[in-house]
């Protein structure tokens, strides 16, 4: 096998240009026996032919350009040859150049291919770094080992991060069972003590039940004995005709009305989550009215303001309205009071009547709740529903649950509910505020809205 190759190596050669170093094209013969391309050796005497002579490139012979002699059969064994040479699957051999059919012994770095001597002469090739093919392998070998080491590196890098992750997985988890259970705990004892207060109360309301129907029941059985009494009088004055002067006893008076300490705790905390910011809307104030920069406070002025006379202002009422619009959820706002002698506040329908002289009630598109003379305080339903409160409010809570139809009034100062009006909503609802009038200067002090954050 050794013999076939070099065999092969000998005759690649002897079809092969030593000017371009390919197979021969166009063989031509020279005068020295020196076979190449005619395309090759007509360039070279173009370059360095003198008087239409020049030397041999292969041995230096002179020779004349005229005399070039077509070498027909040295064509046709060129061409057999380069067949021979494409015929490698025939029998298993040594992985030839494609170009040359000769043994790859060099490596071109450049570009990164095997190469045989031919090709290393070439033009192609003549300028490229070209090393030994078994020195490039063995290169070639250190740097896959290196890069093998690089990646079963990185490979136990990624297995540490995973379980890294794996690890911090398992902690959160961990941390959200442990949450949850926390969570579950509270929630159960704020329940038990919810439950717990609820009995208490239903205990002592079933106690004062009680004790009011006991009393009252004592006053009926007083008032029948009285009654039987003054029959039997009746019958004894008849009968003797004298004019005795008869009194009647009245029994004990029995209180009826339910103690504000039966209102459920903590109803502040619970509604605090649905706190908003309520700020004055400027174009919705009657002239009379006098509004902080903040638009937070209102209070009723000597003189009216030159303000732009829009349809949305209250002509005749000193009101105003706050500029937030509800249309569905549940919002919670709170008002500062203090001791006015006078005010009225709620909700009203973005639609109400803003010229003349009104009375607000659920009729007209207004719930709303007000104090006059300094301690009558009142539902303006229809009729009115007096309310009689234990503790003079300095702030009273508004809660509005559109969906339920409820607008509810609490004494944040006193910690109980005062009211709440039912109905169903169609339209936007708008806080609503009247300050009172002035009262000689008894009622000057303004309303005063709370920031929706404590």
């Amino acid at each position: 096998m050794a013999s076939g190759n070099n065999l092969m190596e000998k005759l690649q050669d002897e079809v092969s240009c030593s000017i371009c170093l390919e197979y021969l094209k166009d063989p031509v013969t020279i005068d020295c026996g020196h076979n190449f391309c005619c395309m090759c050796i007509s360039d070279y005497c173009e370059r360095w032919s003198t008087a239409g002579a020049a030397l041999c490139p292969q041995c230096r012979a002179g020779f004349l350009q005229s005399t070039f002699r077509p070498n027909r059969q040295l064509a046709n064994i060129v061409e057999g040859f380069e067949q021979l040479a494409l015929q490698t699957d025939k029998e298993p051999m040594e992985k030839l150049c494609e170009k040359h059919g000769k043994k790859l012994h060099l490596f071109c770095e450049d570009d990164g291919e095997a190469i045989c001597l031919v090709c290393d002469k070439s033009r192609e090739h003549r300028s490229h770094t070209v090393i030994p093919i078994e020195e490039a392998a063995q290169d070639y070998k250190t740097k896959l080992q290196d890069t093998l080491d690089l990646l079963r590196q990185l490979m136990g890098e990624i297995a540490k991060l995973q379980a890294q992750e794996g690890k911090k997985t398992t902690q959160w988890k961990e941390k959200v069972r442990a949450r949850r259970e926390l969570i579950v705990a509270e929630f159960a004892k704020r329940h038990q003590a919810l439950e717990e207060e609820k009995q208490l109360l239903l205990q002592r309301l079933e106690e004062d039940e009680e004790e009011t129907l006991r009393k009252l029941q004592e006053n009926t059985a007083f008032l029948v004995e009285q009654s039987s009494s003054l029959v039997q009088l009746m019958s004894e004055i008849e009968q003797k005709c004298q004019g005795n002067r008869v009194r009647l006893q009245k029994p004990e008076a029995v209180h009826t009305e339910l103690q504000d300490s039966y209102d459920v705790p903590r109803v502040r905390e619970t509604l605090q989550k649905y706190r908003v910011d309520v700020t004055l809307d400027p174009s919705t104030a009657n002239a009379y009215l006098l509004l902080s920069q903040d638009q937070q406070r209102v209070r009723v002025s000597e003189k009216r303001q030159d303000v732009p006379n829009n349809p949305e202002r209250f002509d005749t009422c000193t009101c105003v309205l706050g500029r937030q619009r509800f249309t569905a959820g549940r919002h919670y706002w709170e008002v500062d009071v203090g001791e006015k002698t006078s005010w009225t506040l709620g909700v009203c329908e973005e639609s109400v009547s803003r010229q003349g002289i009104f009375t607000p009630s659920p009729a007209t598109g207004f719930w709303t709740i007000w104090l006059r003379n300094g301690d009558e305080y009142a539902a303006l339903t229809s009729p009115l529903t007096e309310l009689m409160l234990r503790v003079k409010p300095r702030q009273i809570g508004v809660f509005l649950d559109y969906e339920a139809g409820e607008v509810s009034f609490y004494n944040v100062t006193g910690s109980s509910h005062i009211y709440t009006f039912h109905d169903t909503f169609s339209e936007s609802l708008r806080p609503y505020f009247y300050p009172g009038v002035r009262a000689g200067g008894l009622n000057d002090a303004p309303l005063s809205l709370q920031p929706g954050t404590e």
